[in-house]
């Protein structure tokens, strides 16, 4: 039993990311008593001043503000007859902790999905004939259309000060923009971070060979910036250390310079740190919660009761804690029954490096978001259907960065002492890429559930990941090779290098790809096939809300921070319209 009891609290809010940031200032706003519980360490933005965020082996290598593996560990496995086996150093993907969450450390892009991503089912059904894509393929649409979600975007991009081009306003098709982007009610905020050499290169070979490329969508503000909570975002100085960092000059949108600063100032928010949510406690009927137990710094079991429980956390943590609460029916792949821990789904990326003895990139001058994209390869506006898979991708020339450590070298180039130091000082600012960042279907045996035999330091059990390359996704990959590859002949390097999953390749949990996890508990019309309703509200206990990017169904190939800062928008004002009105489902199963 816990052997502390906290003050009741209208809303209690696991985790202080962009999610539960969100919906603790809508919340608040709307004059409830809100508490936010998070597991890591503060941070705040006077932690960050310049030049203490410019320290690639600190922040860069050493991940100085992300979870530690034994603070978040998790089993992996490629199927179900495999044993699982624990991470004990980030790979593929490196979750945040502490305060602002993976909020803090994400590189700043933030690109809309399309209308088709949201219905993709839909399409599908529509566009592909039986038996073209993969058995068991368990694809979903958002609950929602895109008129109703697009007002939710809108106010996300003007709360990070969203800068590019616009391309679709209300219908109209404008130059510069991404032709097959959904209608916006609202230009961009602010202009197109300025542009870089590569940029220019990309996109004039893009064009060329018949794309439409369009600036990078960029959480790095171009210019200043007040938002409509009040906080103040400096024009980025294109210092290049973005992901994987805090922003040292206020201009990255995260939750501590687009929320938290207002946030803090309100009487009736208050945060603990240090908090590591164990449970959310249910009343006797399971029906409803009554508030959450964590662990402190100290280590005492502490109860936070609680009218309504939002669970903000990272995707994985949501999940583990809905399976550890008993909130909803564990998802079973053999009977395909159950709903919590269903069509988990993470990406593939991959690309060209090209290598230029006579150019200049100077990739130390950059934000997080220079670049250039196209959107032409994306489901409905290429032929998926005759090529036999469905999905998409971005493909764009980003230069994120200019930290030495991890720059591309050519072929036969030492990897290690004197030699690589004298490839680094020949080729350092003479390379581009062009990459691919690539949308991820939801099958009936990817899936996330607890792990039978490896536990946390709190004796609990950890999350278990099922999850490998299938075939259409790999099909994918070989596309797109063909399509970076015209575009690296079309500019025309001294060499370069690629790479490119083939289609025997299986899942390397070693390398790094992205920590865009999705799904495990997710959104949908049905409880027989999704954990919560299209307001992030758990189908078996009505006072628990759930947003983060659990609720994807499946990964479209945009970046998902836009949605899921919508997601939880459009979830705070259900609450605030509905729910507050009369608790209780806000919609019928």
């Amino acid at each position: 039993m816990p052997t502390i009891t906290n003050d009741e609290v209208d809303v209690v809010v696991v985790g202080l990311g962009w999610a539960g940031s969100l919906m603790s200032i809508e919340l608040a706003k709307a004059g409830l008593k809100v508490r936010a519980l998070e597991r890591g360490e503060d941070r705040v933005n006077a932690d960050f001043a310049y030049p203490k965020p410019a320290d690639q082996y600190a922040y860069g290598v050493r991940n100085k503000i992300m979870v530690t593996p034994k603070a978040g560990a998790l089993t992996v496995r490629h199927d179900l007859k495999s044993t699982a086996l624990p991470t004990r150093k980030w790979g593929a993907f490196v979750p945040g902790t502490g305060v602002g969450g993976s909020g803090l450390h994400w590189t700043g892009v933030l690109i809309r999905p399309t209308p088709t991503d949201i219905k993709l089912k839909t399409y599908a059904d529509q566009a592909y004939a039986p038996g073209i894509l993969g058995e068991g393929m368990q694809i979903q649409d958002f609950p929602f259309t895109w008129e109703e979600i697009e007002p939710y975007l809108d106010k996300f991009d003007k709360i990070c000060g969203l800068s590019g081009n616009t391309g679709n306003l209300n219908g109209q098709i404008l130059v510069g923009g991404d032709p097959f982007e959904g209608p916006r009610s609202n230009p961009y905020p602010l202009p197109a971070l300025e542009d870089t050499l590569n940029n220019s290169m990309f996109s004039d070979a893009a064009r060329k060979l018949g794309y439409h490329p369009f600036p990078n969508p960029s959480a790095n503000v171009s210019r200043a910036w007040t938002n409509p909570y009040g906080n103040q975002l400096a024009p980025c100085n294109y210092c290049g250390y973005c992901s994987k960092y805090p922003c040292l000059n206020y201009s990255k949108a995260s939750p501590q310079t687009s929320v938290l600063d207002a946030l803090k100032r309100m009487d009736n928010f208050s945060y603990r740190t240090q908090a590591n949510v164990l449970r959310v406690d249910l009343h006797a009927d399971g029906k409803t919660a009554k508030g959450v137990t964590y662990a402190d710094a100290s280590g005492n079991e502490v109860f936070q009761p609680a009218k309504i429980v939002v669970l903000a956390g990272f995707q994985f943590v949501n999940v583990r804690l809905m399976l550890l609460s008993g909130i909803g029916k564990p998802y079973d792949p053999v009977s395909g029954t159950g709903t919590v821990g269903r069509n988990y789904a993470f990406l593939s990326n991959g690309g060209a490096t090209l290598f230029f003895k006579d150019k200049h990139f100077n990739p130390f001058a950059t934000a997080g978001a220079t670049g250039q994209m196209f959107n032409d390869v994306s489901p409905g506006n290429f032929d998926g259907p005759s090529l036999g898979f469905i999905g998409g991708a971005k493909i764009h020339s980003s230069q994120a960065t200019g930290a030495p450590i991890g720059t591309s070298l050519p072929s036969g180039t030492p990897e290690w002492g004197a030699g690589w130091k004298e490839g680094l000082a020949d080729w350092y600012g003479r390379s581009m890429k062009i990459s691919i960042s690539t949308g991820c279907m939801s099958y009936r045996d990817h899936y996330v559930d607890l792990d039978p035999t490896y536990k946390d330091p709190w004796g609990q059990p950890l999350l278990r990941i099922t999850f490998d390359w299938k075939q259409n996704e790999l099909k994918l990959q070989q596309h797109l090779r063909k399509i970076v590859l015209n575009i690296t002949r079309e500019l025309g390097p001294d060499s370069f290098s690629e790479s490119f999953l083939g289609m025997d390749s299986h899942w390397d949990i070693t390398k790094y790809v992205s920590t865009h996890n999705v799904g495990g508990a997710i959104m949908g019309d049905s409880p027989q096939t999704s954990a919560l309703n299209r307001y992030l509200q758990s189908w078996d206990v009505h006072n628990v809300f759930v947003p983060g990017g659990n609720a994807f169904p499946q990964n479209f190939q945009a970046n998902p921070t836009s949605m899921i800062g919508a997601l939880t928008l459009f979830s705070a004002q259900a609450i605030k319209d509905q729910y507050l009105k009369n608790p209780g489902p806000l919609v019928q199963a």
